[in-house]
Order: structure tokens, then C-alpha cells, then sequence
């Protein structure tokens, strides 16, 4: 690991356990064992940091999605693989998920406004599946941007209560969550 993913990952674990605005830089140095001052040799501002953890998580989340969907055929079955990208990611990476709901507010511009035209266009991703099924007669749904909202706060509940030794595996999550995805969209046939 390199010292600016060592910092990037002191910076989120703070972020995460005290919040962006009660972290400061010399938490995130004394994390890494570095004093504050000498952390701006590897970044430019704890704003810096938590856009580039927010945009990497968006990045992140929509080449996953891009992945899921690009070698397969009909929505029901690209709807099923974007939520299991969707649920595996956030069960993967918990704290990333939590600050990246609950810092949106943290975030200047032009930060803020480009983690929200990443955000949107993820939640596109999804809507325009939907809107393909219901186009194709598989889906039957009264509003395809509600169920595109619904599965992704599915997921990133996830993050919330998932933990790797508990009750269920990732797969066993995955799987059902992506049968909750496809019961929310009304899939009247699984072609």
C-alpha cells in the first residue's frame, strides 16, 4: 500500500467514526504517523481527500455496473446482474458507502456537484433497464425511477447491517437481493 492509500484509508475510518467535520488533518496524520503539516505533500486539502473517496466510490460503482450489464442480454437478467454488482460493492465496502451518504453535505463545489452528476447517472443506469423491461412487457411498474431509488437503497443498506462472519454469506445476499430487485420491478417473466 502506498502512503497515499494509507492516508485515503486513515481519512475514511475517521470519516466514518468521527464524522469529516470533527476529523481533522492531524487525526489523519497521527493515523498514518505522520504530523499534520507534512500530509500536504500528499494532498492538498481533507477536502480533497473526501471528493477523491467519493468520486473513486462513484467510479467505482458505475464501471461495476457497466461491467455487470455489458455481456448480458435482456433486462430481467441485466437488472439481476446490476444489483448483484450493486449489493456485493456495498457489502465490500461498508465505509465508503456510509460516508458517501452521509458527507454528500460536506462536499464544495465543484466537488459536490460532481459527485452528484456521478450519482445520477448511476441511478440512470438502473432506471434505463427498467424502462427497457417495461418497454419489452417483462416488467410492469408505475414509475421506473421509484424502482431504480428502491434497489439502490436496497444495497446500500447493505452496508449498513452486513458483516462478513454473520449469519449469511455475500452470495446468499446478493442472490436474494437481486430476487427483491426483480420482484420490485413486477418481472412478469424471467426472459
Amino acid at each position: 500500500m502506498s502512503r497515499s492509500d494509507d492516508i485515503r484509508a486513515a481519512a475514511l475510518e475517521l470519516f466514518t467514526r468521527l464524522g469529516y467535520e470533527a476529523t481533522t488533518m492531524a487525526d489523519i496524520g497521527g493515523a498514518v504517523g505522520m504530523r499534520g503539516p507534512s500530509l500536504y505533500k500528499h494532498v492538498a486539502s481533507k477536502q480533497d481527500l473526501l471528493a477523491r473517496i467519493m468520486t473513486t466510490t462513484m467510479e467505482d460503482l458505475l464501471a461495476a455496473h457497466r461491467a455487470a450489464v455489458a455481456s448480458t442480454e435482456g433486462p430481467v437478467a441485466r437488472l439481476r446482474r446490476a444489483t448483484e454488482a450493486h449489493v456485493r460493492y456495498h457489502a465490500r465496502h461498508r465505509l465508503e458507502a456510509f460516508v458517501g451518504n452521509r458527507e454528500i453535505r460536506s462536499l464544495v463545489e465543484p466537488h459536490r456537484a460532481r459527485v452528484l452528476a456521478l450519482r445520477a447517472e448511476y441511478e440512470a443506469g438502473f432506471r434505463e433497464i427498467v424502462e427497457a423491461g417495461v418497454a419489452e412487457g417483462c416488467f410492469k411498474v408505475g414509475s421506473a425511477r421509484l424502482v431504480s431509488y428502491a434497489v439502490l437503497d436496497l444495497g446500500m443498506g447493505v452496508a449498513v447491517w452486513y458483516r462478513e462472519d454473520g449469519e449469511l454469506t455475500e452470495d446468499a445476499v446478493v442472490w436474494q437481493y437481486s430476487d427483491f430487485a426483480l420482484r420490485l420491478a413486477g418481472v412478469t417473466s424471467e426472459g
